[in-house]
């Protein structure tokens, strides 16, 4: 009884911590848009996102619930089992932080614990249809839904704001976009929070702690939200770089009008119990508003990068955590080598991101400038052109290089 009660407690302190890489591996979700406009500063914009993230925790269970009860076999789970799920999750999510691609912090979690119960107890112990039904399809429909929303809601939005005065419009826009920031960041969690109050939950069942198809305790809901917090304040300003500059340029009307969008589509998946990737949400809203504004621009290798990892998380993880299983299986030796891979690992991941800092001083640094691409390019082609208002208002947002001369100067009062 005495080590069921030491691998909880290591289970429990493990999947704490891959809540808090999920807090700053996800900050761009809620943020990104907000500091890419300067909206808020970057500071204060991750600092905002952590309080509502706290409070989006105590929202709901639903989420938590299907992961907990409905994801795996609860019979068929050791709390071994847990922890290589976890190690599986947390290592994908510091990579994928490492190279600035927002990947499904959810597809990690849930590759691991399919990985490590499949090594464990089969294929069988799995619930397939949970698997397609609340997971597969979700993670395909959401970047899509977003995407289209967010598209309509730009082009709505621009349509509507001609007539407005440009700097009002845009400072009224910025407003409603920190209000908007501040959905997403309560929506996420609301989501993501309740994966690590699940997989905590599913654990101490494992254990014997909890009965079978017992809800989350008041602990472990605090507790996964102020992990999911702390790892929010601290930013993941590698991602935000990434989905504030990386996708494509965005002006208030565009940030507005995605994270309302992402904000809208994760709560309705949070009150229907789906396990949905707010990353996958909020960066199809991104690139839906990116491609709902007359020349603008989505830039798709990026996209094509972050789309190769989104589909590599769930089998990569799933790799990873069974492999983890496999070691734990030879007793608590096994259990020790695996957590001290996981330590010196994560401070290998660590030490390679101090060779090129990215902080909130330089986010929204962008290196080089890339090319529309073949998508943006042909859009661009079949896209009618702007009529003379409209582009005197797009060249208005753009500021004009250093050191250039107006082509046609007015005369000044001196002069005549």
């Amino acid at each position: 009884m005495e080590g069921i009660s030491l691998i909880l407690a290591i289970v429990v302190i493990t999947a704490l911590a891959f809540d808090f890489t999920n807090g700053f591996h996800d900050t761009a979700n809620a943020m990104a848009t907000t500091i890419s406009t300067g909206a808020l500063k970057p500071k204060i914009a991750v600092a905002m996102s952590a309080v509502l993230n706290l409070v989006g925790a105590f929202l709901s269970v639903e989420v938590a619930n299907t992961i907990s009860k409905g994801l795996v076999d609860e019979s068929g789970i050791r709390p071994e089992v847990i922890f290589a799920a976890l190690v599986g999750a947390i290592l994908w999510n510091l990579l994928t932080w490492l190279v600035g691609l927002p990947s499904s912090s959810s597809h990690a979690l849930m590759g691991g614990l399919i990985g490590a119960t499949v090594a464990s107890a089969g294929f069988g112990a799995v619930h397939g249809d949970v698997l397609v039904t609340k997971v597969l399809i979700p993670a395909i429909a959401a970047p899509l839904v977003a995407g289209i929303a967010a598209m309509i809601a730009t082009r709505l939005t621009y349509t509507l704001g001609k007539k407005a005065d440009g700097k009002a419009a845009a400072k009224g826009y910025r407003a409603g976009q920190i209000a908007s920031a501040g959905l997403v960041s309560l929506a996420h969690g609301t989501n993501d929070a309740q994966k690590t109050m699940g997989i905590i939950t599913l654990a101490l069942v494992a254990g014997g702690t909890l009965a079978p198809d017992s809800d989350p305790p008041m602990w472990v809901i605090l507790s996964a939200g102020i992990a999911i917090a702390l790892g929010t304040y601290l930013g993941g300003w590698r991602i935000i770089r990434t989905m504030g500059k990386g996708l494509t340029d965005l002006q208030p009307q565009q940030g507005f009008a995605a994270q309302t969008s992402a904000a809208t589509v994760i709560l309705a998946s949070s009150h229907l119990g789906f396990s949905l990737s707010t990353t996958h949400s909020c960066s199809g809203a991104v690139m839906g508003a990116g491609l709902g504004r007359k020349g603008g621009v989505v830039r798709w290798s990026t996209a094509t990068r972050m789309f190769v990892a989104w589909g590599l998380t769930l089998p990569a993880a799933a790799l990873v955590g069974a492999l983890a299983e496999l070691v734990t299986g030879f007793g608590d030796w096994g259990t020790a080598l695996v957590a001290v891979f996981l330590v010196a690992s994560s401070f290998a991941i660590w030490k390679i991101s101090r060779r090129q800092v990215v902080d909130h001083t330089n986010v929204n640094d962008v290196d080089e400038a890339e090319s529309p691409g073949v998508v943006t390019t042909a859009m661009a082609a079949v896209t009618p052109p702007p009529t003379a208002a409209a582009a005197e208002e797009l060249a208005a947002t753009i500021p004009a290089p250093a050191g250039a001369v107006d082509p046609d100067p007015k005369p000044t009062q001196a002069a005549v």
